[in-house]
C-alpha cells in the first residue's frame, strides 16, 4: 500500500502506469468516478498486493446514530470490532429513552461484529447535562433503578457490551463516578458483558475544566475492560480554523494516557470528519461539519489545491464562495489517518475508535487493513 498525493497534470491513468495498477481499480478503491478530475494535494490509496499478511491484531470501534445509511454500515462493518449505537439518554428517575436499533444489533452480529450500548447524560436540550449526571451519581436509588433498565435492555436486545459516555460531570462527582463505574461493571459482568467508557483528552492528572476533571484515567482504566480516548474536537464549531485531531496534540494525550491505563485497554479516537469555517473567524459564527469525502469534491468544485500542515499532519484548503465569502476547511486524508494509526503501533494501543462511521470515507479502510488485522470477537 502506498499513499499518491495528486501533483499537477496528474490523471488516474497516469498514476495507474507510474504503480502498474490498473487506474479502474484505483478508482474503485477510492470510490471516485473514473472520469473525475483530481485535485491538486488529492490523496489515492494504491494496493499492490491485496492479500498480504497484516503483521498486528488490532480492535476497532466505529460509534453510530440509529439512522446510518443501511448500504454504508454494511460496507463498513467487516472493518469494525464493535458498534456502538449511540445513544440510551438516562433521565433522572433511571430511565432510558429507547432508540430504534434492533436492525443494527442484527446487522452486527452478521457481521461477528459486538454490539455495543451506549448511554449518555445528554438531556431534553440534547446537550450533555451536569446536573442530570450529578442525580444519577449522587442518588444510589436512581443509579439501582438506571443499571437494572440497562441490563433488562441490554438482554432484550441482544447486546453484548456497554459504552459510557458521560461527559461535563461536576468536578466534585469524580469519586461518586467511579464508585458509580464500580457498580456497573460487577452488574454487568454476571452476564459476560463488556464494559468500555469514554474519556476526555488529558494530557495530567490535574487538567483544569469541567470536561476533564471527574475523567480519573487510572481509576476508570482500572475498572473499564477498554477506554476510549475522545482525541479530537481542537478544531470544533464553535472556535477558530484549525485540525479537528491535530497529530501533535493527539500524541500528548496518548503519552499520557499509557502512564496511566495499560495500553491494551485504549483505543485512540480518530475523527470521520471536518470542519468548514468562514474568515475571519468571528466568535458565535458556527463552522458547519463536513465529510472527509466532501471536502475534496468542495475543493475540486472550487479549484483549490489542498495544502497539508506537516506538525499537524491534517490536510487544508482555502476558498472564496459565490458571495465573496473566504472559508477555510480542515478535514481527514489517508496520509493523516496513516499518521494516527502510526501512532497505534509506536505506543501499543489496542485499537481505534471512529467518530463516527454515518460517512463515507473509503480511504481511512483502505489504510486501517493494509496495516492491521481486525479482531472480531
Amino acid at each position: 500500500m502506498i499513499i499518491h498525493v495528486v501533483k499537477e497534470g496528474d490523471s488516474l491513468y497516469e498514476i495507474g502506469k507510474e504503480y502498474n495498477v490498473n487506474y479502474k481499480q484505483i478508482a474503485i478503491d477510492n470510490e471516485i468516478p473514473i472520469d473525475q478530475d483530481l485535485v491538486v494535494g488529492q490523496t489515492l490509496v494504491i494496493i499492490f498486493n491485496r492479500n498480504n499478511n497484516k503483521y498486528v491484531n488490532i480492535k476497532v470501534n466505529g460509534y453510530t446514530f440509529p439512522n446510518i445509511n443501511r448500504d454504508l454500515l454494511n460496507d463498513v462493518l467487516p472493518y469494525l470490532t464493535y458498534l456502538s449505537i449511540f445513544s440510551y439518554h438516562v433521565n433522572y428517575d433511571g430511565s432510558l429513552n429507547l432508540i430504534d436499533d434492533n436492525e443494527l444489533i442484527s446487522l452486527a452480529k452478521k457481521y461477528k461484529v459486538s454490539p455495543t450500548m451506549v448511554i449518555t447524560n445528554i438531556g431534553s436540550g440534547g446537550r450533555f447535562d451536569s446536573d442530570l449526571a450529578g442525580n444519577i451519581l449522587n442518588n444510589e436509588e436512581v443509579q439501582n433503578e438506571l443499571i437494572k433498565n440497562i441490563i433488562d435492555m441490554m438482554i432484550t436486545k441482544g447486546y453484548t457490551g456497554l459504552n459510557i459516555d458521560f461527559e461535563y460531570i461536576y468536578p466534585e462527582a469524580k469519586n461518586a463516578y467511579i464508585n458509580f463505574l464500580l457498580k456497573v461493571k460487577n452488574e454487568i459482568e454476571k452476564n459476560n458483558y463488556i464494559l468500555s467508557v469514554a474519556l476526555a483528552p488529558k494530557t495530567s492528572d490535574n487538567q483544569v475544566g469541567i470536561l476533564y476533571e471527574a475523567h480519573d484515567y487510572e481509576k476508570i482504566g482500572s475498572i473499564a475492560d477498554y477506554v476510549i480516548i475522545m482525541t479530537y474536537e481542537w478544531g470544533y464549531s464553535g472556535g477558530p480554523a484549525r485540525a479537528v485531531a491535530p497529530i501533535n496534540l493527539v500524541e500528548n494525550v496518548i503519552a499520557y494516557a499509557v502512564t496511566r491505563i495499560p495500553p491494551s485497554k485504549i483505543l485512540m479516537g480518530i475523527p470521520n470528519y471536518g470542519y468548514n469555517w468562514t474568515l475571519p473567524y468571528i466568535q458565535g459564527n458556527l463552522a458547519k461539519s463536513i465529510s472527509n469525502y466532501d471536502a475534496v469534491i468542495l475543493a475540486l468544485n472550487n479549484n483549490r489545491r489542498i495544502n497539508y500542515d506537516t506538525k499537524a499532519e491534517t490536510p487544508y484548503f482555502n476558498y472564496i464562495d459565490q458571495e465573496g465569502v473566504e472559508h477555510e476547511v480542515w478535514f481527514e486524508d489517508a496520509r493523516s489517518i496513516l499518521a494516527k494509526l502510526d501512532l497505534v503501533l509506536r505506543y501499543n494501543l489496542s485499537g481505534v475508535s471512529h467518530w463516527t462511521i454515518d460517512r463515507k470515507f473509503p480511504q481511512n479502510y483502505l489504510v486501517l487493513k493494509s496495516l492491521f488485522n481486525i479482531i472480531k470477537e
